[in-house]
């Protein structure tokens, strides 16, 4: 099985190449076409600022060719942002594969943005959460998120719900670090990589 985790403009891909070799898995880091096309599996990460990052895709055209891959895609973070219509943050317009726009969470009195830190997942609506238990913990960093919507898949509270997992077609995100989440993202992880 070719898996290939994209090459672009985000931090953070060291720990998703360090929870593929905890599974014992390889894989390919590469913003080539050809490579892209042909792998099995594509795994879409990232930590960054939208408009930034965007600006990279365009650069090398990737913001043309995600949306037009095939096989199982799964983009974690501002990864999963980027596969979303638009982001806020910046008034950045994103690649569309989810039509939702990314919100960043309202100031609200005694309560922190960025939401940083270990929270539960719930309402399960995927094969990707099989073996899960029903609120799971698993870790977030961000200020921004996609609000519930037909494509969420699993849902967290921070402030107000929202989508803390989105799938439409052979597309799947996650809002949280899978490749850091311990056993649960493990699982998420090792359920995709079965698809």
């Amino acid at each position: 099985m070719k898996i290939v985790i994209i090459k672009y403009n985000a931090g953070n891909v060291q720990s998703v190449m360090y929870a593929l070799d905890r599974l014992g898995v390889s894989y390919l880091y590469t913003d080539e076409e050809e490579e892209i096309r042909s792998a099995d599996k594509v795994i879409f990460p990232g930590v960054g600022e939208a408009s930034t990052t965007m600006a990279y895709l365009k650069s090398k055209k990737l913001d043309l060719l995600i949306p037009s891959l095939k096989q199982p895609v799964l983009g974690t973070c501002v990864g999963m942002q980027l596969m979303c219509r638009h982001s806020e943050e910046n008034d950045t317009d994103c690649m569309g594969i989810f039509d939702v726009d990314v919100k960043r969470f309202p100031a609200t009195p005694g309560v922190k943005v960025p939401h940083m830190g270990w929270n539960c997942i719930y309402d399960y609506q995927s094969t990707l959460l099989t073996g899960l238990e029903e609120k799971a913990y698993v870790y977030f960093v961000h200020s921004y998120a996609p609000p519930v919507c037909d494509n969420t898949i699993a849902t967290c509270d921070y402030i107000h719900p929202f989508s803390a997992m989105l799938h439409r077609d052979n597309f799947y995100a996650a809002q949280f670090h899978c490749e850091i989440s311990g056993d649960i993202g493990e699982r998420i992880l090792n359920n995709f990589l079965k698809m």
